[in-house]
Parts: structure tokens; C-alpha cells; sequence
């Protein structure tokens, strides 16, 4: 049985003529995108594309599935659109809150298969700093919301009537400027070849911050910068621009617009545990993106 998921994105390859373009035009990054097209070759027991230097075309084997895809995809979209008329999905509105690296990597997937299912519901998508997604869901600015906690870190339980569902944990990385000799070591770097190291940092004023950052002062990191942004972006370019080190989630790591040294870290505890908020009987629109988001998390990492 094929997965509707990769028959979209050979039907995406087929329209776009590239796999970039394709995966822009889905939400996924290209390598994922290629993931997806490869096991669906290994379905199909025959290669699908040719790739070449300018995009990507059917084989034969391609071109054949492409016909029975966009049948099976029309199919499943008219079933989702009078699915969606007996849950009450085919009109209303649906507010999403999100975090920065969550809004950028994690949700647009989710976000598209929610639309292709439910067009007639209008998104809104509004970006918060954490904690307050989870008490923007208590006010009712929003269904839901993902939001984050580090770990070491402070507890913050989630408001009254609102609940916190976990979603993915991921690691906490050294990042390094470029050619920088911690990034370069083989395994894991313990924490104890910390100690001297400046440190870019983003605490005090970010509270998710302040426990991991004092474990790393105890391993003798030494603050050279203190970065009063919420903003990884900043963290990372003054990283690249050699005028220290930091530790940030993986995610931060890979998605950075300025180049870096990566490192894991040892012992691997550090790490962000992303969830999302929101109410308890809340509107079928919230339920079913709450289901696509756990489907989403779990491709990019295993849930905690």
C-alpha cells in the first residue's frame, strides 16, 4: 500500500520539475522531501526520477504511478471534504500560536496537510515567546499553541485549563565558529572541555535559559557576551563571527543562516522538550491539527 504523503510529493515533482521546488511548495526541506521519494521508489520496486542539473523528471515507472496517484489523491480529498462537513470542519477558524524554530521547521507541514484536508477553515498563525503561548491559550487568543521548557530548567506548569501535551525532545549542541577545535574532535565533547570557553549567552533574561547556562557555568564556561535577545538568529551569527560559543537546540543548529561548527555534547541530558497547549474539548479544527502535529514531530525525532 503506497502512503498518500509520497504520492503527493511525486505528484509535487511532476508539477514543480525540481525537488526544491517541490518541497517549498509542501513545506519540507529538499533532503526530506528526497527521503520520502526514495522509499516510495523502494514501494514501487523501480526508479521513479531522473534527476539532472536543472530539477528532476518521471521515468516511465514514474509517469505510470503519476496517473493512479492523482486519482487516489482526488479521492482522498473529496473524503476529507465530506468528512470534514459531518465534524463541523468545513467553515469556522482555527488560531495557532508557535515559537520561532517551531514556526519555521515543524509547523508548515503540519499547517499544509491541514489545509489540503480542510480548506474552508481560516488559519491564523501568531508567534509568541515562551511561556506565554500557554497563557495565550488560557485567554483564548489562541486553540492551541506549541511551546517549549529546557531541561535543567524551571518547572512552569500550564495554566488553568489548559493542558500540555508533549510533543519531541531534542538535544541541546555545542556550536562553534567555523574550523573552531572543539567542533572538530571526534564523539561527544564532555562538558568539562567547557571550562575557559567564552560563552555567548542568552540568560538572564530568558528564564527557559538560566538552569542550563548555570550547568555550563559549572563546568567552567565564562560569559563573554550576554545576548539580551529571544532570538537564536543573533545568538548563532555572533557564534559564526568568533566571539565565542554556545549551546542551542539542534534544530537552531541545522536551521542557521550563518555557518557554524556543531558539536554534541556529553552527557547528552541538556535538551528542549517542545509540547503543545491546549483546552480540553476544544473545537474539531484544534483536535485534528493536534493529531497532524504529533504525526509531524514524530518524522523529525522520536516523542519523549
Amino acid at each position: 500500500m503506497y502512503d498518500p504523503t509520497r504520492l503527493a510529493a511525486l505528484v509535487a515533482v511532476a508539477e514543480a520539475g525540481s525537488i526544491t521546488r517541490a518541497a517549498a511548495r509542501l513545506g519540507y526541506t529538499a533532503p526530506a522531501l528526497s527521503q520520502q521519494l526514495a522509499k516510495l521508489e523502494r514501494e514501487a520496486g523501480a526508479a521513479l526520477l531522473v534527476r539532472h542539473h536543472r530539477g528532476a523528471r518521471l521515468t516511465a515507472a514514474g509517469e505510470l504511478l503519476l496517473v493512479r496517484a492523482r486519482r487516489v489523491l482526488d479521492e482522498l480529498d473529496q473524503a476529507r471534504h465530506e468528512l470534514s462537513r459531518l465534524a463541523g470542519l468545513s467553515g469556522g477558524r482555527l488560531q495557532v500560536g508557535t515559537f520561532m524554530t517551531a514556526g519555521t521547521h515543524l509547523l508548515p507541514p503540519a499547517l499544509s496537510a491541514f489545509r489540503r484536508a480542510h480548506p474552508d477553515v481560516e488559519l491564523s498563525v501568531t508567534e509568541y515567546v515562551p511561556p506565554q503561548a500557554a497563557g495565550a491559550v488560557a485567554l483564548g487568543e489562541v486553540d492551541l499553541a506549541l511551546t517549549h521548557e529546557y531541561v535543567p530548567g524551571e518547572a512552569m506548569p500550564a495554566p488553568e485549563g489548559v493542558r500540555l501535551e508533549p510533543l519531541l525532545a531534542e538535544e541541546l549542541v555545542l556550536v562553534t565558529a567555523p574550523g573552531h577545535a572543539l567542533s572538530a574532535g571526534p564523539g561527544r565533547l564532555p562538558l568539562g572541555e567547557l571550562a575557559g570557553q567564552p560563552l555567548v549567552s542568552m540568560a538572564p533574561a530568558n528564564p527557559n535559559r538560566r538552569e542550563v547556562e548555570a550547568t555550563l557555568a559549572a563546568a567552567g564556561a565564562s560569559v563573554a557576551v550576554r545576548c539580551e535577545s529571544p532570538s537564536y538568529a543573533v545568538v548563532c551569527a555572533l557564534v559564526s563571527a568568533g566571539l565565542g560559543v554556545a549551546v542551542v537546540p539542534e534544530m537552531v543548529a541545522e536551521g542557521s543562516m550563518t555557518p557554524l561548527g556543531v558539536r554534541r555534547l556529553d552527557p547528552p541530558e541538556l535538551h528542549r522538550r517542545i509540547s503543545v497547549a491546549y483546552r480540553p474539548g476544544g473545537s474539531p479544527a484544534a483536535d485534528t491539527l493536534r493529531a497532524l502535529l504529533r504525526g509531524a514531530f514524530l518524522r523529525h525525532s522520536p516523542a519523549p
